[in-house]
């Protein structure tokens, strides 16, 4: 089924709006697969890991990463995109990456989002790469920061520019002290090193006050939307906070 949605360029992106918490606007989407089988809509749950045993991984994010430059070329707003370490380790990935760049006027829109985790072998190949996408105007996040692997020593060395707060600390904080305390911790943390923090996951208004309590800079959540077809400013205007 993947190599045919491949074939038949049935691999699409959904675009998750993120909220700036102080002036409650959109401010980012982040770019997210999907794969459309028999008129259904596939979420990556269930293909991204048959993909990296297939050797078919990297042609999905290129798909990702081609319909996204696209689609934000004439848009005034920063878009995310997850890479992993798989993709970073392939030898042309960068030089992709430099040849979309000539094919679409996105400068300084593009943000690329890293799971740090156990898989990355070799820090060295990972820190080279974010200097080079960063010499092209691109910015970078860490995501699902504090899950359980985050490795500060080389977090500095990266130089990124976003915490993405993992969502298993987010979906919690309400009821969860030690949750609450982590993401505090991870706020002021990155606040000290001038990162800015963006929480996942935020599904209710109780999570959202609490973490714009907190200081996190940005929310992302079904709170204020779910992935869309197509990029909307006007996704959010039924939410409270706009009354």
């Amino acid at each position: 089924k993947l190599k045919t949605a491949l074939a038949k360029d049935n691999i699409i992106v959904y675009y998750q709006p993120l909220i700036n918490n102080k002036t409650l606007k959109v401010d980012k989407y982040e770019c997210l697969v999907r794969m459309i089988d028999e008129e259904s809509i596939i979420s990556p749950f269930f293909f991204l890991d048959i993909s990296k045993k297939s050797n078919q991984y990297h042609k999905i994010t290129r798909s990702v990463i081609q319909k996204s430059f696209k689609e934000f070329e004439n848009l005034e707003f920063e878009f995310s995109i997850n890479i992993s370490y798989e993709d970073i380790a392939n030898n042309d990935f960068l030089d992709y990456i430099k040849e979309m760049f000539e094919l679409y006027n996105v400068k300084n829109k593009v943000v690329f989002e890293i799971l740090e985790d156990e898989g990355i072998k070799n820090y060295t190949v990972l820190t080279n790469f974010v200097k080079e996408i960063k010499k092209l105007g691109c910015k970078v996040a860490i995501d699902d920061f504090g899950s359980g692997y985050s490795n500060f020593e080389h977090l500095l060395k990266m130089n990124v520019d976003y915490l993405k707060i993992d969502a298993s600390l987010v979906k919690n904080i309400v009821e969860d002290e030690n949750s609450y305390k982590v993401t505090k911790t991870i706020i002021e943390f990155a606040k000290n090193l001038n990162l800015k923090t963006i929480a996942e996951y935020v599904e209710n208004k109780d999570i959202f006050d609490t973490i714009r309590d907190l200081g996190a800079d940005y929310s992302q959540g079904y709170y204020f939307s779910a992935p869309l077809k197509v990029p909307n400013l006007y996704c959010c205007k039924d939410k409270e906070l706009y009354d």
